[in-house]
C-alpha cells in the first residue's frame, strides 16, 4: 500500500515540471513531508471546459460527449476517493489506494479509471519494513536524481447535497493512488508500492478521451526499482503531527534486508499481466 509520502515542491515548480496550462489552485499548499490520508494534495489532470469556474460543466462534457479541447491543470484534492454515489464522504478515508489488479472492476474505482485519471506529484514515499524481533522500520524511497515522482491516480467529484449548488464547496474533489506489486529490489521492504507513471506516458494517462480499459492497463507497466533509492529514516514519521525535512534524513547504517518469500513463476507471470494470483497471496512476506 501507499499510506504516507512527501510532497515539498512549490506550486510554481509543479506548474513548470508538469507543463500545466491552467492553475486551478486557489490556496497553495505548504511543503509536506508527511502527507497522510484525508490531507489536501496536489493533483495534475486534464479536463474539458473551464472546470475552475464551473466543475459541473466539465463533468457534463466528459460524461456525455467527447471533449473538444482538454486542458492540463493543477488543483488541490483530498486524499481518499469518495465515489460519486457515496452517501457519506467519510468513506474516502478507506479509499486511499486502488489495486491495479482490480481497479477497472471495483465499483468505487471503475468509472474513475475510465473517465478521471490524474497524476499525484511526490518527492518520495514511505514504507514500513518488518524486522525480526524489532519494531517496523520506516524507509524513505525516492528518485536518485531528485526529479519528482508521478503516482498514477484517479479522482472523483462528490456533490454535497447539504450545500447550495452555487457554493464553491458544493463539490468535493478527492483522489486515490493506484498501487502495484513491488519488484524484488523493493519487495524486501514492502510487497506493494505506488504505481509510477514515466514522463513519456503522462499525456496518454491523462488523456480524457482515452477510455479503453485494455489500452489504459497497458500504460500501467510493471514497476521497476531502477533510478530509486531507499534508506531508513526516523520513526518520527509514524506520527502525522510530525513534519519537516528532518523526516527524510537518512539514519546511519545500512538498510536491514528482510528476505522475501519465494514466488512461483506462474504467480509472477500472472502478476505482471495484471491478474491477481492465489499463489502470490500466500507468499506475501511483509505486512
Amino acid at each position: 500500500m501507499c499510506g504516507r509520502y512527501a510532497s515539498a515542491r512549490k506550486r510554481i515548480e509543479l506548474l513548470e515540471e508538469f507543463s500545466v496550462q491552467r492553475d486551478a489552485v486557489t490556496e497553495p499548499l505548504n511543503p509536506d513531508y508527511n502527507v497522510a490520508p484525508t490531507k489536501p494534495v496536489y493533483a495534475v489532470l486534464e479536463r474539458a471546459g473551464d472546470s475552475s469556474a464551473d466543475p459541473t460543466s466539465a463533468v457534463a462534457d466528459q460524461d456525455t460527449a467527447t471533449p473538444v479541447t482538454a486542458v492540463r491543470e493543477l488543483r488541490v484534492m483530498r486524499w481518499g476517493l469518495v465515489p460519486f454515489w457515496a452517501k457519506d464522504p467519510r468513506i474516502g478515508s478507506r479509499m486511499i489506494n486502488a489495486r491495479v489488479e482490480t481497479v477497472a472492476a471495483k465499483p468505487a474505482f471503475r468509472r474513475a479509471f475510465v473517465k478521471r485519471r490524474c497524476l499525484l506529484p511526490a518527492d518520495g514515499y514511505y514504507e514500513w519494513q518488518t524486522r525480526p524481533g524489532a519494531a517496523k522500520q520506516p524507509v524513505y524511497i525516492s528518485p536518485r536524481d531528485g526529479r519528482p515522482l508521478a503516482f498514477a491516480g484517479l479522482y472523483e467529484l462528490w456533490r454535497d447535497p447539504a450545500v447550495a449548488s452555487d457554493d464553491p464547496d458544493a463539490w468535493l474533489w478527492t483522489t486515490t493512488i493506484i498501487t502495484t506489486s513491488a519488484p524484488d529490489e523493493l519487495g524486501v521492504i514492502h510487497d506493494r508500492m505506488p504505481m509510477i507513471i514515466d514522463p513519456d506516458r503522462w499525456a496518454d494517462w491523462l488523456d480524457p478521451v482515452s477510455a479503453d480499459p485494455v489500452g489504459l492497463h497497458a500504460l500501467l507497466a510493471p514497476a521497476a526499482a531502477s533510478g530509486l533509492q531507499a534508506y531508513p529514516v526516523s520513526t518520527q514519521v509514524n506520527a502525522v503531527r510530525n513534519n519537516g525535512p528532518q523526516l527524510i534524513e537518512p539514519l546511519p547504517g545500512p538498510l536491514i534486508p528482510v528476505p522475501a518469500a519465494p514466488r512461483s513463476a506462474a504467480g509472477a507471470q500472472l502478476r505482471h499481466a495484471g491478474i491477481p494470483s492465489d499463489a502470490d497471496d500466500s507468499a506475501q512476506a511483509l505486512f
